[in-house]
């Protein structure tokens, strides 16, 4: 364990509060996954991040759409003070949304979208490269897309319409209302609907200790796309660490420092409490008080008769 994981507090990128409570499990258990004041999960956390540093990207942002809302999201995206927002989702739960819709239909302009946040939904769609060219028709030219999926990389993407049984959709798909497991050609799919990509993790923006530290999954690809029809796929090598990535090392190497440093000084002082407590037992203490009373009492009394001789003085100079 690092100095940074002994920490006692995390902070959650989502809700912006420093949590000294442990996180909480996730889908299947996943150890501290859960904020446990604002539910955020991994993906959630590393989206409210992802959103500050793009922010000066995006500019006046005029619509938002957001694909399959969640409750952890909605808030983040309403703090970018877009004009619109608008939440679409097929309709087959309860979520909270504003249009009804199909992302291989999307109901809106081309190229009216600002910002598109699309998480784990693809891999529920049959048809995945209509939904993103879809994607494409309605980014903005400026307009930046943010999608995250299921993903093996070194694999090649596992799919198989004619598998309806669940239990078999589980054990390939990880679920049973996926209908694909994406690999390495994931990318290739959204180059030849006419996206130019980006792919960043945790570790490759903030640094491991600092992902650590905000209860993120380092090694978490997240896809930042915009229109490109000319875009080709980027070599497949681990994303390239950011300036950030020194400055959160350095920043929460110095955090550590302190907190060691306070933790030494607590030590002190509880052993100095121990020692006086000790010393009141004995009578030392006590005795040491009485001396002390006595020595200030005679100070304060020569003090006074002090100030009476100047007084006197300053009378019959007058």
């Amino acid at each position: 364990m690092t100095a940074i994981q002994a920490y006692p507090r995390r902070y959650c990128a989502a809700c912006g509060s420093v949590v000294r409570r442990e996180f909480r499990p996730g889908p299947g258990g996943r150890p501290n996954a859960a904020c446990p004041r604002c539910v955020s999960l991994e993906r959630h956390r590393f989206l409210a991040v992802l959103l500050d540093v793009l922010r000066p990207m995006l500019g006046d942002i005029d619509l938002v759409l957001d694909v399959a809302p969640s409750p952890q999201v909605t808030p983040l995206l309403a703090g970018l003070g877009a004009r619109r927002t608008v939440r679409l989702d097929l309709g087959a739960d309860n979520r909270l949304v504003d249009v009804l819709g199909s992302l291989t239909e999307l109901p809106l302009a081309d190229g009216s979208v600002d910002l598109l946040t699309c998480y784990h939904v693809l891999e529920h769609v049959p048809d995945d490269r209509a939904a993103m060219r879809e994607i494409t028709r309605v980014l903005s030219p400026g307009g930046l897309g943010i999608l995250q999926v299921p993903f093996r990389p070194g694999t090649v993407t596992d799919e198989d319409p004619s598998v309806t049984d669940p239990a078999e959709r589980i054990r390939r798909f990880g679920q049973d209302d996926h209908v694909r497991y994406y690999g390495d050609d994931f990318e290739d799919r959204l180059v030849e609907a006419g996206l130019g990509l980006r792919r960043v993790t945790p570790r490759s923006l903030l640094g491991g200790e600092m992902s650590a530290w905000l209860r993120l999954s380092p090694d978490e690809t997240v896809w930042i796309v915009r229109r490109d029809p000319d875009a080709t796929v980027p070599d497949r090598d681990e994303p390239l660490p950011t300036p950030l990535t020194g400055a959160m090392d350095a920043l929460l190497e110095e955090l550590a420092t302190q907190h060691r440093r306070l933790v030494k000084a607590r030590a002190q002082v509880e052993q100095l409490r121990a020692r006086v407590a000790e010393l009141e037992r004995g009578g030392v203490v006590g005795a040491a008080r009485r001396t002390a009373r006595r020595a200030t009492g005679r100070a304060v009394r020569a003090a006074r008769r002090l100030g009476g001789r100047d007084g006197a003085g300053r009378g019959v100079a007058g």
